[in-house]
């Protein structure tokens, strides 16, 4: 690791790349999820797909854990793909995670339901029923935290999951990160845990690398707590460690 410091109630861990970020990020998260295993019979995660999280889930699935005692969830999905899309990020998460390792249970959001409303329902039901303890997120360029992008982000959300419209803005990465070729095949609504939902875990470990995250790691830690910049929210909350490089790190003070 570069650096270790705590900002607020914020644990930053500064990395020297992508790679050691991913590492160091996979280590604290084995760690918790073996120290709550030792006093409970499951753990229940919520996992977030984007390339942001590549590293970091290669790392964790080298640690011999037992995968069998987790309950596995994911944060948010697009409405409108076809099935099995490789831009679904239930077959990222199946590719990269899923489909690794024997879990408990993986309980999939469906954004081809016939009724997404209903598929909410569904989710916030199992979510209810399997109280999260570990979040592993990113933020977006926008300051997202899952699909809660400016526009819709709602700190008091009555919700655990809803449907949302896709900030422009958030549209443009999924095309920055090679995810489609153009913006014009971004699906415009996706379902996604609310921000409520997000902070109720015991514990967030977030991965954000990148030199494009810059902007938004300096609006976490210095612009108000506010919607309008939706990771702020983290700062309220007393068990997240954030992981960087030095690129996205690259505007805030040591």
């Amino acid at each position: 690791m570069h650096s270790n410091s705590i900002r607020g109630s914020i644990h930053v861990k500064i990395a020297e790349d992508r790679q050691a970020l991913g590492v160091a990020a996979a280590l604290a998260t084995a760690e918790t999820i073996r120290h709550l295993l030792a006093t409970q019979p499951t753990v229940n995660m919520v996992f977030a797909a984007a390339p942001s999280q590549n590293e970091f889930l290669i790392s964790l699935n080298r640690h011999p854990l037992d995968w069998d005692r987790i309950n596995a969830f994911h944060m948010d999905e697009y409405i409108g793909l076809t099935a099995g899309a490789p831009q679904s990020f239930g077959f990222y998460l199946k590719a990269h995670l899923f489909d690794l390792h024997l879990f408990r249970q993986v309980h999939l959001l469906n954004g081809t339901a016939p009724d997404v409303q209903a598929e909410c329902q569904r989710y916030a039901a199992l979510l209810e029923a399997c109280p999260t303890d570990i979040v592993c997120m990113g933020i977006g360029e926008n300051n997202h935290i899952a699909f809660n992008d400016p526009p819709v982000a709602n700190f008091r959300d009555p919700d655990r999951v809803k449907i949302v419209t896709l900030d422009p803005e958030c549209r443009q990465q999924q095309v920055n990160d090679g995810c489609f070729p153009s913006l014009a095949d971004v699906p415009q609504q996706a379902l996604t845990l609310t921000i409520p939902s997000l902070l109720a875990a015991r514990y967030i470990f977030a991965m954000v690398p990148g030199e494009r995250k810059a902007n938004a790691i300096f609006h976490t830690f210095n612009s108000p707590i506010t919607e309008s910049y939706p990771s702020t929210i983290l700062r309220t909350h007393s068990a997240v460690e954030l992981f960087l490089d030095c690129d996205s790190s690259k505007l805030i003070q040591p």
